[in-house]
């Protein structure tokens, strides 16, 4: 899969330095850097916000660590939850065509403030090997 050319041209996408630390020390298992993906608002509400749909699309990386699972827009966190945590099973994780990975979830489950529903794409040629690893933890 090629890399988004924000990350081709000016390295935008990679893990940021703020997480790098932390995710590194528990051992990462799968990390793809650059790759495209959007995000879905649907029936969203926060303080201060309401969307009935929006999408916004961006250039990202996920990683899937011995402890936690994590996918980052460009160095802002989408999702960022330990396998452990009992809101992880709240996820739902699919594969959309033959390399993007979807995960889905109820916005409330990690905000009490928010409702609606958050759905995220990566697309990704690792796709295939996040689900099932994602699949095996949740289990």
């Amino acid at each position: 899969m090629k890399k988004t050319l924000l990350h081709r041209f000016f390295g935008w996408g990679k893990l940021p330095k703020r997480y790098a630390p932390t995710l590194y020390g528990e051992g990462i298992i799968l990390l793809d850097e650059g790759i495209g993906g959007s995000i879905t608002l649907k029936k969203f509400k926060a303080p201060g916000r309401y969307h009935s749909w929006k999408r916004s699309w961006f250039t990202g990386c996920i990683v899937l660590t011995e402890r936690t699972f994590a996918a980052f827009a460009l160095f802002k966190p989408l999702i960022y939850v330990p396998l452990d945590h009992e809101n992880f099973s709240e996820l739902t994780c699919a594969i959309e065509g033959s390399d993007s990975l979807f995960v889905t979830y109820d916005a409330s489950a990690f905000n009490e403030k928010w409702s609606g529903t958050i759905e995220c794409r990566f697309k990704t040629s690792k796709a295939q090997m996040f689900l099932e690893r994602l699949q095996g933890s949740a289990a």
